[in-house]
């Protein structure tokens, strides 16, 4: 197909874009050819017109179809070109944050300026074994490629690491080697992989630098090759450096730094060590204040400075060096200081004691003098004569800086050769891989001779890069039997011969070197003449004549011609290298040693890298001995030495490509600047991969996926059955233009467009098969729709018709019934507003004469109280009138008479104030008082006489008085006979107007009384429904009560449960924990344990069989299935004896120290394997004690035990005495009797009989004792259950249920609160009471440890004893016992007298007790002596008449009958007997070498088991110690033997798994203890142990079954693995439902099912044979659901943690097959009876991860339901399956940007663990729940095919 009719309407496009580069349009309208102009409409909106180029009429670049936006690797676009490289890569980053992409070999990788969890070890597993096209791209997967390359292919690899400053070179290389020194661990016990990434924070310390690109910028170029052993394990490495940026040390730009490694010894210089070297703030110094940012945010440079401290010990660099190392770069510090002073323009001087230089020469070690003199001057050499000159101050400062310079070289030399010293390995190296991280183009402003050297650095790296992608493409077409036509691509040959041969820049700035007089002006000149207008790549600036310029690969880049020679020499004066080579500071003349060497293209120089900077000084002829050549090499030519070194190097190896772009200038993070991108792109050579490969065929399909994708697009008939031809068919008719494609062995190949024409034709087909499918459908479902509305409207229809006549019907009986209600109504209405007008009038008529008559009467009344009214007013007014007359009179006079004391006053004042009336006052001063003497006696005259006066007028008034009151009275008579005459006449009036007073006030009392009626009515009925509202309310309230009475009931005690199953739960948790803390100590200390074993038999056999090339076991990263395999094979060869032969002396303190350093680790971990069962211990003890009763002491109960453990031990050796007397007197007695007399009938024999009988009764008492003693042990070892103080719930609820009054309620539920406070008062009281008992007990049980520790010690001493002294001794230990336990208590009743006078008379009652006891044991002790002598005597007696009676005759005649005693057969005790010799035997025959197949199909499960525990029970009742623990320990370590000989095979883990399980089940069993005897028959309780208690060995076996379990995950892990993701993702289960993407370069692992490809169906039928085997192995049935468990949890984890690697894999297609594999794993353990196991719930983060790939993604409800659903996915993993959904077809879409931050922010307040992917080696603690055994013991039969003839039943 034409690529023009391609250009229809809506085709998308690219056109440029001055700012944006390049931008989206969409075509209108289609294109002819032939036209000038296409019309175009703008993403924005805008319509443009895009007029094409006359001459060339190229058309724009085609946008590729969203489906394959945002791929892995940009090869897979269908078209290959830069913006739709550009358009991938911002997609992926800013979308989906993507930040590593594949462009065929290349890796690129964006720098986002963020910390990504995408690093850590669990990624570095998942990537880890891989194929590269197999997991989304990462640094991981190109170091794993590298890493597999080499071996497989055996050949070194390199990896090349190129990118602008700041755009991340230095920290994917760091990630790199973090990579390797992960997955192949060291060959050594030096941990090498520590010290390779230990040099990292060496090396930035001292080469990297803050610029303004970057904070952390390296400032060299360094390849570090990482060698490996045979086994491809890190044995060492060797670092090469690349023109170390010197100028940085004594110049910074603005905001640029110096090294960090001098702001690291300014911010540590407080520390004591650092105080000699003087050190302060960075600002203080002129070499590291110049830029002016001494401080990198985020960074702390003590830390860091400490960081660089612990590499350089870790690296071997002692104490003293660092210290001279530090010395050194202070005294680079106090040299910058240095100042000088102009003495003329010619000279110049250093102040007197110049502190900065005294300061330096101390530091160095050198004379200040001479070094003051030799900074302000030279030494010139001639021909005849050397003189010395002084020079300028600025040829001084340059000088100064040049030695500052040249100092730093050389010392960031040494340290370099130190590092590759310390990382230099002994082992022969292998192979290696090197990792270049180098610096990428450059191009600035003003560009000098650090840019162009480091241009031509990349120039070389580009050929070699289009070389090698040249070449694997020509390989791909050849392999797949292609026609190759030659592709043009750039060849920079011509570039590198302008910068390096002969006569080219390089060379002629070498020569001008040379010359006397030579300039950059001179040079500049020789360049023009030389190459301008005969080089096309190169040119002259137009206005300048000190500057060329070359057309690079890249860009044109102009370089300024000054500098160039300056640097290119790197001069230093030889005079100031002579005073510091002479310093008294050892280290500092080690730096300026001759440490030139020839290099060749294989090996480096011994510091590993090739020197750079030499300072061309001449030496004077006077000194032969000085080295003539130090200085010769500039650096311009050690630099193109060091690179073709490199390019040998590189071309000799394999390499892999990682470009690191910067995406934009300002360090924001996730920031996509397309111009920078687009420069970077074009220089760093992707889209020069990218034209290469759009120039061949770029896209390329297998045959079965071009099938898979495209089936839609053949017809049933082109399918055959070679799928090669119909794919063939199939292409010959989509595309008629056969240059288009071409047919490979395995593939097809595509030209550009191709692709994208086929998922057109594609998307075109699938729709208009929806179209029609949809079409069909909606058709479908309206014609349902239609008939089921129609039958519905009929239905309708005939309801409603009905209803209306049955409507009318009712409404003609309704009018009828209304008009006859209307009529009576009407008459009823009528006649009662009739009778209410009627009486409405009468009583208007009875009212109105009433008023009339009432009002004549008032007007009378009114009349005459009128006349009354005015007689007394008239009286009162005229009274009124006199006193205020009389009173204004009184008024009138006091205000004259005040008036005229006023004047006398005054006047008086007057002539109190002239002196003369003082002198008359006090002349005539008694005359003056007889005066007033004499007023004062008138004054009471005249009171007399008014006095007198007022008595007669009183008088007077007294008598008119009387007077007036006879007036009054006689007025009174008169009147009351008026009244009397008019009230006769009244009376009648009054009688009249009474009764009819009487008569209203009756009607209107009887109208009172009704309206009160009514009223009384009316308020008793609202009355009553208030009541019943109020009664209403009442209930209500009274039933809400009861509700929250009920509720709160129900909370208490669900909050209560709640608390429990909670803190239940977290006792779970904590004990779950615990285990796997145990376990994983457990795991650690068998594989030590392991390593321990096989470095063992390695120096065994280093010292039997001495051979040079010995393999040694794998390393602690290796795997233990090699370690199983190598150890057994030591095995098998160890039957010859040991000898003693002595290894080499080089390899025997190795392998000692080796050795030692393994002892110690082992001591060190069984240590810790004691503090962990300590605390377990601790925690199980606490369990206990919270427990144990309040009141039952502690001391008491160990007493008891103690007294009544020594009687069970007594009353035991007193029973055996008497079992074997008896048994001698059975056996005498069978011996040596005659028939007669012991003949059944005889009397001696009844007495005999008699006397057994009464001592075998007397025996079973004895039994009985023991037996209620036992008890007594167990009963007192039983916990004490907790009172219960918690109310119980239910009668809390009757209570409630019986209050029936609104009072009882509230009542009850103030109670309740109440109750609730005091409740939890209490509960506080208590729990603070329970803590100090706790302390108190804890301290108690503490000592009782120690006492029964020490009673112990005593009972064993004890026992040792003969049985006479044994009780004394245990007497006399309990009376010890007492007396310290009374002194304690003594002490501790001190202060409380009656509590100790208490305890003492318990303890006499106790020791009293114990006397009586011990009195009647020795009673019954010798009363059974006696009884044994009466016996022994009798049965004398009897042998010796016996032996009278008989003949010597019948002695020899007549054969001696035994005495046949008659009683039953003996039973099988369920016990083997074996001989201790034939133990060994034993364990090989039943363990060593043991089929489980055979054992599993033929035999009872679990028989070895059973074998070995009746073996110990045979041990057990012969009191055989030493039997018993050898052949225990013999099993345990013969298990360990078989498992590390076949630990991978799955069915011998297996079986002695369930053999170890069911051993330490039989062990606890017939323990004895009561808890675990409760299932037992009766049968089974007596086969149980007696002699011994085997509890740590039940703790041993019980570790042995972890680690066996543990051992049994791993190897079903390695089963399971390869199938997970083949068969779990991969695979299409539900065939069609998800198509083949197009693929690029790396191709992905096939969905399709091939030969050999895994699937579903092969993970059912692993999970069916390990359930089978266990079933058949007799596995507990817990144990088995805790390994299916386990199982899916792997398969979860792993199936997950590959979905968010893979982008590939997340889509909605892909969902739904996850979501079908769960259901048949679901299926499977229904049908396995395994839904119960908690298995189904690990897959719970893969199913909601699957259910997040289907669900809708664009609403906020959508955000809401899937932040719901999504509770086992933590927030990053929810995230990142958003990030990478990929629509498979056209009609699914992505997921925005928004939505995924609409899920963050909905998720922000979620604490989840930030780790991305699952712990996939995360073993769960296993527990072994104790299974009883219902199979007799005694029952068991052994098999012959066993070889255990040697053993026999008992």
């Amino acid at each position: 197909m034409a690529a023009s009719e391609l250009y229809t309407k809506f085709a998308r496009v690219w056109i440029p874009d001055p700012e944006e580069v390049w931008k989206s349009a969409e075509l209108l309208k289609d294109y002819k050819p032939g036209d000038q102009v296409l019309l175009l409409h703008l993403e924005e909106g805008k319509d443009l017109e895009y007029r094409l180029d006359p001459k060339t009429k190229e058309l724009p670049h085609l946008r590729n179809p969203d489906i394959l936006v945002g791929e892995n690797d940009l090869t897979a676009l269908s078209y290959l070109h830069e913006p739709a490289v550009l358009h991938n890569l911002r997609v992926r980053f800013i979308d989906s944050k993507l930040i590593y992409t594949y462009c065929g070999i290349v890796l690129v990788a964006i720098n986002p300026y963020e910390q990504l969890p995408i690093y850590g070890e669990d990624i570095i597993n998942a990537y880890s074994g891989q194929n590269m096209g197999d997991m989304d791209p990462h640094i991981f997967a190109v170091a794993e490629e590298a890493y597999k390359q080499m071996a497989r292919d055996e050949r070194n690899q390199s990896i090349i690491v190129s990118g602008e400053s700041g755009a991340g070179k230095t920290v994917s290389a760091k990630y790199a080697m973090r990579y390797f020194a992960t997955v192949s661990g060291s060959a050594s016990e030096a941990n090498v992989e520590e010290k390779v990434l230990a040099s990292n924070p060496i090396m930035e310390s001292i080469g990297n630098a803050k610029t303004t690109r970057n904070d952390n910028s390296s400032r060299f170029g360094k390849y570090i090759e990482i060698g490996f052993d045979k086994r491809y394990r890190i044995i060492g490495a060797n670092m090469r450096t690349y023109l170390l940026e010197k100028s940085r040390v004594v110049f910074q730009a603005e905001e640029e730094r110096n090294y960090h490694i001098f702001y690291q010894l300014c911010a540590s210089a407080k520390l004591p060590e650092f105080k000699m070297l003087r050190l302060g703030n960075a600002d203080n110094f002129h070499y590291t204040k110049q830029g002016g940012s001494p401080v990198i945010e985020g960074v702390d440079d003590a830390k860091e400075m400490a960081h660089t401290r612990q590499a350089c010990t870790l690296l071997g660099i002692s104490e003293s060096y660092q210290m001279g190392i530090f010395q050194i770069l202070a005294g680079i510090l106090h040299l910058g200081n240095v100042g000088f002073a102009s003495r003329d323009s010619d000279s110049c001087t250093i102040p007197p004691k110049h502190e900065p230089l005294i300061v330096f020469c101390d530091l160095m070690g050198v004379d200040y003098e001479e070094m003051c003199h030799w900074l302000c001057h030279r030494k010139l050499a001639t021909a005849t004569e050397t003189y010395i000159k002084p020079i300028s101050k600025l040829q001084a400062t340059n000088a100064r800086d040049a030695l500052a310079k040249h100092i730093y070289a050389k010392l960031f030399n040494w340290i370099v050769d130190h590092v590759n010293q310390a990382l230099h390995s002994a082992v022969k190296q292998h192979s290696f891989i090197g990792v270049l991280d180098i610096y990428g183009f450059e191009t600035f402003e003003i560009n000098s001779f650090e840019q162009f050297c480091i241009n031509y650095a990349n120039e070389k790296l580009q050929q070699q890069f289009n070389m090698h992608v040249f070449k694997l493409e020509q390989e791909e077409y050849m392999k797949e039997q292609i026609p190759w036509t030659l592709i043009d691509f750039y060849d920079n040959q011509p570039c590198i011969n302008l910068i390096e041969s002969k006569l080219g820049i390089l060379d002629l700035l070498d020569e001008e070197c040379k010359m006397p007089k030579g300039t950059d002006d001179t040079w500049a000149q020789k360049l023009y003449n030389t190459h301008l207008n005969k080089c096309a790549l190169f040119e002259k600036p137009r206005l300048s004549n000190k500057a060329f310029i070359i057309q690079h690969f890249a860009d044109k880049v102009e370089y300024q011609c000054e500098g160039f020679l300056e640097k290119n020499k790197d001069t230093v004066f030889e005079e100031q290298i002579k005073v510091l080579k002479s310093s008294k500071f050892k280290m500092l003349p080690e730096l300026f040693q001759d440490d030139e060497k020839a290099i060749s293209p294989t090996s480096a120089s011994s510091s590993g890298r090739t020197p750079l900077t030499r300072t061309p000084l001449k030496p004077t002829k006077g000194r032969p001995g000085q080295t003539a050549k130090e200085h010769k090499k500039t650096v311009g030519h050690q630099f193109r030495n060091s690179l073709h070194l490199l390019m040998e190097t590189l071309n000799a190896t394999t390499p892999h490509y990682v470009r690191c772009i910067k995406p934009n200038d300002f360090k924001f993070p996730f920031t996509f600047d397309e111009k920078r991108a687009v420069q970077q792109l074009r220089a760093c050579g992707v889209l020069e991969t990218i034209r290469i490969s759009a120039a061949g065929f770029p896209s390329r399909w297998t045959y079965q996926e071009f099938f898979s994708r495209y089936r839609v697009l053949m017809k049933q008939k082109d399918v055959l059955g070679d799928r090669k031809q119909t794919c063939k068919n199939v292409l010959e008719k989509l595309i008629l233009d056969k240059d288009k494609y071409q047919f490979g062995k395995t593939k097809i190949f595509f030209r550009a467009g191709q692709v994208a024409y086929l998922e057109k034709l594609r998307a075109d087909k699938l729709r208009a098969a929806c179209i029609r499918i949809q079409k069909t459908i909606r058709g479908w479902l309206l014609r349902k729709k239609y008939l089921r509305m129609r039958r519905a409207a009929i239905t309708v229809q005939r309801y409603v018709r009905g209803y209306q006549a049955r409507c009318y019907a009712t409404f003609l009986r309704r009018t009828k019934a209304a008009t006859t209600i209307q009529k009576s109504w009407r008459m009823y209405v009528v006649r009662r507003r009739y009778k209410i007008k009627r009486a409405a009038t009468i009583v208007l008529q009875s009212y109105l004469r009433g008023y009339l008559a009432r009002n004549r009467y008032f007007k009378i009344l009114r009349e005459h109280k009128a006349v009354i009214i005015q007689k007394w007013i008239r009286g009162w007014l005229a009274h009124t009138r006199y006193k205020r007359t009389m009173h204004a009179i009184i008024y009138l006079q006091c205000c004259f008479r005040r008036m005229m004391a006023k004047r006398e006053l005054k006047k008086l004042k007057i002539e109190a104030r002239s002196v003369e009336r003082y002198k008359k006052l006090h002349i005539g001063m008694e005359n003056k008082i007889m005066q007033l003497q004499r007023k004062v006696d008138e004054q009471n005259k005249d009171y007399k006489c008014l006095m007198e006066k007022l008595t007669n007028l009183e008088g007077i008034y007294n008598s008119e008085t009387e007077k007036l009151r006879n007036d009054v009275e006689r007025l009174q008579l008169s009147e009351e006979e008026a009244k009397t005459a008019t009230a006769r006449v009244l009376s009648l009036q009054e009688e009249i107007a009474k009764l009819r007073k009487d008569l209203e006030q009756t009607r209107s009392e009887k109208k009172s009384i009704e309206e009160r009626a009514d009223r009384y009515k009316q308020e008793t009925e609202e009355l009553m429904s208030n009541l019943k509202e109020e009664n209403t309310l009442l209930k209500q309230e009274k039933e809400t009560l009861n509700h929250l009475i009920v509720e709160q009931a129900k909370e208490m005690t669900e909050t209560m449960e709640k608390k429990l199953v909670e803190e239940t739960k977290q006792l779970e948790l904590d004990l779950n924990d615990e285990r796997l803390r145990y376990q994983n100590l457990l795991n650690e200390f068998s594989r030590l344990e392991e390593r321990y074993d096989d470095l063992k038999e390695e120096l065994t056999l280093m010292v039997n069989v001495p051979k040079p090339g010995h393999r040694r076991t794998d390393s602690t990263h290796s795997s233990n299935e090699s370690e199983y395999t190598f150890s057994s094979e030591i095995i098998e060869t160890e039957d010859f004896p040991p000898r003693t032969e002595e290894p080499t002396e080089k390899k025997v303190p190795l392998d000692m120290s080796l050795f030692l350093k393994l002892q110690k680790r082992v001591t060190e971990l069984e240590q810790e394997k004691q503090l962990m069962q300590d605390e377990l211990d601790r925690k199980e003890e606490q369990v206990l004690r919270n427990k144990a009763k309040e009141e039952e002491r502690p001391q008491i109960r160990g007493a008891e035990l103690e007294y009544e453990s020594l009687k069970r031990q007594e009353l035991e050796s007193e029973n055996k005495k008497l079992k074997n007397e008896l048994n001698e007197l059975r056996k005498a007695l069978s011996e040596k009797s005659a028939p007669e007399v012991t003949a059944p009938g005889a009397p001696a024999y009844r007495v005999l009989m008699e006397q057994l009988t009464s001592i075998s009764e007397e025996l079973d008492v004895r039994k009985e004792e023991v037996l209620i003693l036992r008890s007594q042990l167990v009963s007192q070892k039983e916990a004490i259950q907790p009172k219960n103080t918690m109310t119980d719930s239910t009668i809390l609820l009757e209570d409630v249920q019986k209050m029936k009054d609104k009072g009882e309620i509230a009542q009850a539920y103030i109670g309740l609160k109440e109750t609730n406070r005091l409740l939890e008062s209490q509960l506080q009281s208590q729990k603070r009471s329970h803590e100090n008992e706790a302390e108190a007990l804890r301290g108690e049980i503490q000592s009782l440890k120690e006492e029964n520790n020490r009673q112990q010690q005593l009972l064993a001493q004890n026992l040792q004893l003969p049985p006479e002294a044994r009780i004394e001794a245990s007497l006399q230990h309990e009376i010890t016992r007492l007396t310290n336990e009374n002194l304690y208590f003594e002490e501790l009743y001190a202060d409380d007298p009656k509590k100790y006078q208490s305890y003492r008379i318990s303890l006499y009652k106790r020791m009293i007790d114990l006397m009586e006891q011990l009195e009647k044991q020795d009673k019954t002790v010798r009363k059974l002596k006696k009884q044994l002598k009466v016996f022994a005597k009798k049965i004398g007696e009897l042998e010796v008449g016996q032996m009278e009676n008989i003949s010597p005759g019948q002695m020899i005649d007549e054969p001696i009958r035994p005495v046949n005693i008659p009683r039953k057969e003996k039973d099988f005790q369920g016990m083997l007997e074996y001989k201790k010799e034939d133990e060994q035997k034993l364990v090989k025959n039943l363990i060593l070498e043991l089929k489980p197949r055979g054992v599993a199909v033929n035999l009872i499960p679990g028989l070895p088991a059973y074998i070995l525990f009746m073996c110990v029970r045979h041990a057990d009742y012969l009191n055989d110690d030493q039997k018993v623990r050898s052949l225990l320990t013999s099993t345990i370590n013969s298990i360990k033997k078989v498992l590390k000989k076949r630990g991978d095979d799955f069915e011998t883990v297996s079986f002695w798994l369930s053999n170890t399980c069911r051993f330490l089940h039989c062990l606890k069993q017939y323990s004895g203890e009561e808890g675990f005897m409760k299932h037992n028959t009766s049968r089974q309780n007596e086969h149980c142990l007696t002699n011994f208690d085997l509890a740590e060995y039940r703790q041993v076996l019980s570790d042995l079954a972890i680690q066996i379990y543990q051992q049994l995950v791993r190897v079903l892990e390695n089963i399971l693995q390869p199938m997970i993701v083949s068969g779990m993702l991969e695979h299409e289960t539900i065939q069609g439902v998800s198509g083949v993407k197009p693929t690029g370069l790396r191709k992905r692992t096939s969905s399709i099912a091939d030969e050999g490809t895994y699937t579903l169906d092969s993970i059912l039928r692993q999970l069916n044979s390990f359930h089978s085997v266990m079933c058949q192995h007799g596995m507990d049935p817990e144990l088995i659901k805790q390994v299916v468990k386990q199982m899916f949890y792997i398969v979860g984890a792993i199936t997950l943690n590959n979905l968010l690697l893979r982008k590939d894999m997340c889509s909605w297609s892909k969902g739904m097959q996850i979501r079908y594999n769960v259901s048949q794993l679901e299926e499977w353990l229904r049908d396995k009876n395994l839904m119960n196991s908690g298995a189904k719930e690990t897959l719970e983060p893969l199913i909601q991860a699957a259910q997040l790939l289907q669900v809708k993604k664009k609403t906020d409800d959508d955000a809401e339901a899937i932040c719901s659903m999504c509770n086992a996915l933590t927030t990053a993993q929810i995230v990142k399956v958003l990030n990478l959904y990929t629509p498979v077809n056209e009609f699914e879409e992505r997921v925005s940007v928004s939505f995924i931050r609409t899920i963050q922010m909905r998720l922000r307040d979620r604490k989840d663990s930030p780790q991305l992917l699952m712990d996939a080696k995360h073993i769960f603690p296993v527990t072994f729940p104790f299974n009883p055994s219902s199979l007799a013991l005694e029952t068991i039969q052994i098999p012959a095919s066993l070889g255990l003839g040697f053993i026999a039943r008992v």
